[in-house]
């Protein structure tokens, strides 16, 4: 079996949401700059349209071959999709997409430039379409080339980015996803060393509010997204530690990690991070200086299910449980179940981001009780839903490509989290 074409296609289709579906953004390292800090919540994906219709675009990786099995990776951003198209198709067109291990030597040696962001995020796209035709090929999902299952449900615990951070609106919130089934939910505080004491107060009142609505029993994380400091972290540390924080995620810029394992040395609550951090090399270097209590690489970033096997297996000679971020629960859900479960405890589960990413899938993947059954149906357990697609087009930025499809102008930049 041979790859014959490596097809972006470009889906459009109406999403549905019945109030403002970005209520609120989480605190972002540029938000230092007062322009920036001022931005409200309004992001590009989904686009607003008329009253409760949004309009959704998505990128998604077909790998054909010429025995007529495909693979399915996505979605990702347009300059995924430019790398994939401009860098990585040509060396791949002709090879054996069973042979993951080669694959993926070859694209990381060929991307000297690119072993962290957007290269990397095309290796990891490729590679977890490799993986979903691999399985399908042989007729068995992907957890079972794995070498799983260790466990047939997951428990998911819910993240709540874009939701409001109105004390009354979280409150609600907050005891929905309990009634639910989930039995932990993380939130994303505004409160930056920017933001002085008044900042300090809504991250008190955050946490306070969540331990209210969820009880005493179950647990709430605070996601700083990389906008906080040391000394910041530490005192945040002190403040909300009668509140029992399950953890504090990525304190501090991804390049600081020293800073990171300050914090996690002087730090009363749990420190996570390596969501912004890529291939076993990176989080190796997070583990030797002590950075993490919770790693969360994210599968679609950090070089695809071929290195996050490698990633739990270097965490796990530290102790250090992997909880991938939440980018692609197919793929994560299909990676931790055939991983032993204090590796992988559990899944996260961005509930808009989720509604978005899985939106043209024909089953999505999503808990029920709290729980994600791990489906076990050849590949990675998703499929395109043609019901869902409006209108779409085939990708390709060079009229020579191998694809062969007309030159596109190359995109300027991402969207997303």
């Amino acid at each position: 079996m041979k790859i014959t074409r490596l097809r972006l296609r470009e889906v459009t289709g109406t999403f549905t949401s019945e109030t403002e579906f970005w209520e609120e953004r989480l605190q972002r390292p540029i938000d230092v700059y007062p322009e920036h800090r001022a931005e409200g919540a309004e992001r590009r994906t989904p686009r607003h349209i008329a009253d409760d219709r949004y309009e959704l675009r998505s990128v998604f990786l077909e790998i054909e071959t010429d025995e007529g099995v495909t693979g399915l990776a996505g979605p990702f951003a347009l300059d995924v999709a430019w790398v994939i198209d401009q860098q990585f198709a040509r060396l791949l067109v002709g090879e054996d997409p069973t042979a993951t291990e080669r694959l993926w030597d070859l694209m990381y040696r060929d991307a000297v430039h690119g072993r962290k962001g957007v290269a990397m995020m095309a290796i990891s796209a490729i590679d977890c379409g490799l993986w979903d035709l691999r399985g399908k090929w042989l007729g068995v999902a992907v957890h079972r080339l794995l070498g799983g299952p260790v466990r047939t449900e997951i428990p998911a615990y819910a993240s709540a980015l874009g939701y409001s951070l109105e004390p009354e609106k979280v409150h609600a919130q907050a005891a929905r996803f309990v009634a639910e089934g989930y039995t932990a939910t993380k939130w994303f505080p505004r409160g930056a060393p920017t933001d002085g004491r008044e900042g300090i107060r809504r991250n008190i009142e955050l946490a306070r509010t969540l331990r209210e609505a969820i009880g005493p029993d179950n647990d709430f994380m605070l996601d700083a997204w990389m906008s906080w400091d040391t000394p910041y972290t530490v005192m945040m540390s002190e403040v909300l530690e009668p509140f029992r924080p399950r953890w504090l995620e990525e304190p501090t810029m991804p390049d600081m990690v020293e800073a990171c394992a300050e914090a996690r040395r002087r730090s009363r609550v749990p420190i996570a991070t390596g969501e912004h951090e890529y291939t076993r090399w990176g989080i190796k270097h997070l583990l030797d200086a002590g950075a993490a209590d919770v790693l969360q690489p994210d599968t679609y970033w950090a070089g695809g299910i071929t290195e996050m096997v490698k990633i739990a297996a270097v965490a796990s000679c530290y102790s250090i449980p992997v909880i991938p971020h939440g980018h692609s629960v197919p793929a994560n859900v299909q990676l931790s179940a055939a991983l032993p479960i204090p590796s992988v405890p559990l899944v996260e589960y961005l509930v808009k981001w989720n509604a978005l990413h899985q939106h043209f899938f024909v089953e999505p993947v999503v808990p029920v009780n709290g729980m994600v059954r791990v489906p076990d149906v050849p590949g990675m357990g998703v499929e395109l839903d043609p019901a869902k697609i409006e209108r779409e087009r085939d990708l390709g930025w060079a009229t020579d490509s191998v694809a062969g499809s007309s030159a596109l102008e190359r995109p300027s930049g991402r969207g997303g989290r």
